[in-house]
């Protein structure tokens, strides 16, 4: 569905912008006067933009490939995520991280709502705000997803609410998260990573790549793990580049936020969600030692994703140890999350 295509354009206060980007994928703009988010509505809602104006800075890392149509990559591989990924931030269900069997269906990496076209329609179009309303149907599975991003007029805010509904008469296990990641223009050493007390942290199972780890295997308090040697390593700063690749899940979160930024300017994105729905956070490190496809050492990013479930080696691993969410016949499950600039 596509919305209005002759709606009368403003160019002050919250107002929103259609069109297409990367040689035909659809685009939608919400804007005020302080921030601009673009969002795919041809690829999974990804938000590939969310551009602070007063500083010229956009929080959406683009990857080194940039934004690229998955309809017209024709290599047959079964990895288009991978192929096709353009950094910035993802929608993930239901199945997370790697490719899994489960229920008699084969996913692909983070498959299947993340590169197929949605549904939208514009819910509010005023120059105190505005909102569209993003739908999507699984294809493997019997979901439906509805979510709502809002931008009110003179504020540094996505807000984003959503429902997710099981269509079937049976139990449905999913895996659900937002794939957030950060990288340059804003990420750089030195940045901090800051969540509530008492967070718990997960060391992923296995290494990233042949780098090395940052911290040895086990479950620490937050942010203070140990290397291979004892020493303590502080992982709410992020290092520079060449550091050991990483993958970290957060838990035990009082409340769901947290605040990426740069210390000495107080420059950053807070992020709040809603924790009973996604108690975990996945701290996915990749600052250049990963030289195998599709990264060649070409990256410095961190991702930190609010999930339902935990780890990042598909649906069969995470109703395995309990953690997928089990969503009942025709049942559904709200979720909110917003995301906001801090500066200064």
């Amino acid at each position: 569905m596509r919305a209005a295509l002759h709606r009368l354009q403003r160019n002050w206060g919250a107002r929103l912008r259609e069109y297409d980007v990367a040689g035909g994928l659809r685009a939608v703009f919400l804007e005020n006067e302080l921030l601009r988010v673009g969002v795919l509505t041809d690829r999974g809602t990804d938000i590939f933009e969310f551009l602070y104006k007063p500083r010229d800075l956009d929080f959406a890392w683009l990857a080194a490939s940039g934004v690229r149509d998955a309809r017209t990559f024709t290599t047959g591989s079964s990895e288009p995520f991978l192929d096709t990924y353009p950094g910035g931030w993802q929608e993930v269900l239901p199945n997370g991280g790697a490719p899994s069997s489960y229920g008699g269906a084969q996913y692909a990496q983070h498959d299947e709502i993340s590169l197929v076209p949605w549904d939208y329609d514009v819910v509010q179009d005023g120059e105190d705000g505005v909102a569209v309303r993003f739908t999507v149907t699984g294809r493997k599975t019997p979901l439906r997803l509805v979510k709502e991003l809002r931008v009110a007029a003179g504020e540094p805010r996505l807000r984003i609410t959503e429902t997710l509904t099981n269509e079937s008469d049976v139990v449905v296990h999913l895996m659900w998260g937002h794939h957030i990641t950060f990288g340059p223009p804003f990420l750089e050493p030195g940045c901090r990573v800051q969540l509530p007390d008492a967070v718990e942290a997960i060391l992923h199972a296995e290494p990233l790549n042949d780098g090395g780890r940052r911290v040895r295997a086990g479950r620490f308090r937050w942010p203070r793990g140990e290397d291979e040697d004892g020493a303590e390593v502080a992982l709410d700063v992020i290092p520079e580049r060449g550091a050991a690749s990483e993958l970290l899940y957060l838990t035990d979160f009082a409340d769901g936020r947290y605040e990426i930024v740069r210390a000495e300017r107080r420059l950053g994105l807070r992020v709040e969600w809603d924790a009973s729905v996604m108690p975990y956070v996945w701290f996915w490190q990749e600052f250049g030692r990963a030289t195998g496809y599709p990264w060649y050492g070409r990256h410095y990013n961190v991702g930190l994703e609010p999930f339902t479930s935990y780890p990042t080696n598909g649906l069969a691993e995470a109703v395995a140890n309990g953690s997928a969410l089990e969503l009942p016949p025709r049942g559904r499950q709200d979720f909110w999350l917003t995301a906001t600039v801090v500066d200064g």
